[in-house]
């Protein structure tokens, strides 16, 4: 039997409580990654050729939600690009002239500019998805969130902020059951819009692997940073599902943590090399 997020009772028919425990497995080795940066977590990973599941800090991933941050620039493009507010992904955005900085005080120089969706996507760059957000509208937006189940489906803040500030709120399970749909162009939306927004994921490709993921920065009511990773791990034309969630103190550099974090687990569990 497959096991699939728990999100996807409605997408997939089944929940990862439906199937059997032998399919599931705990990895408390984990826990020495996320110990190494003084930081809380959880992590997933669905083989889906042999429909196993490691999973470290199982409550954490089934039970809590959190906000998406620059994850949700999935299932913003996705909208995007659908309703035709994003034209593909080479739709420019002009700069609004404001200058930003990121939390650490450093200017978002990649955000300070004239941007594509494309580089708006691969720079994770707030102020292009918030014009976007503001063009598909409160409504239409929310329509779109029914219709998914999106995590909590909820905006009782502003169209342009509130997958940013604890309105909407996802579980680490949902999201590696929304990037496992979209690999297989199994969401609502056109094939070519799902081909889009899967082909912007991929950060890495070689001979040994493809890694593709979207991340996610931002902050919890309590003050506490949080980051994401979601995405997959592809070898030998063989998807692997993952979602990495980490949350520290503010005065941790969560960024290059969480990528550090990854590629650790990845490798002890075999990946990165393509064997698997």
């Amino acid at each position: 039997m497959r096991l699939v997020s728990f999100w996807s009772i409605l997408l997939f028919s089944t929940s990862i409580f439906s199937c059997s425990p032998n399919n599931i497995k705990e990895d408390k080795s984990l826990k020495k990654y996320f110990d190494a940066y003084g930081v809380d977590g959880t992590f997933g990973l669905f083989d889906n050729g042999q429909g196993n599941f490691i999973i470290y800090n199982l409550s954490r991933y089934k039970d809590s939600a959190y906000l998406p941050a620059s994850t949700f620039k999935i299932v913003h493009s996705l909208i995007g690009l659908q309703i035709g507010k994003i034209v593909n992904e080479k739709m420019m955005i002009k700069w609004d002239k404001i200058t930003r900085l990121f939390p650490n005080g450093d200017t978002a120089k990649d955000w300070n500019k004239d941007l594509t969706m494309e580089e708006a996507f691969k720079t994770s760059a707030a102020p292009y998805y918030q014009e976007v957000a503001r063009r598909i509208g409160i409504d239409t937006m929310q329509r779109w969130l029914d219709s998914l189940g999106y995590g909590t489906k909820k905006i009782t803040t502003h169209i342009d902020s509130f997958w940013l500030d604890n309105s909407l709120k996802i579980k680490a399970d949902e999201q590696l059951g929304l990037v496992k749909k979209l690999y297989f162009n199994q969401l609502p939306f056109t094939k070519t819009t799902q081909d889009v927004v899967r082909k912007l994921m991929v950060q890495e490709s070689n001979a040994n692997y493809i890694l593709a993921y979207k991340t996610g920065y931002g902050f919890k009511e309590n003050g506490k940073a949080l980051t994401w990773m979601v995405g997959w791990v592809e070898e030998n034309k063989h998807p692997h599902f993952f979602v990495l969630n980490i949350e520290g103190d503010q005065s941790k550099d969560l960024m290059p943590i969480r990528k550090s974090i990854l590629k650790d687990i990845l490798n002890q569990l075999g990946y990165l090399e393509g064997k698997m």
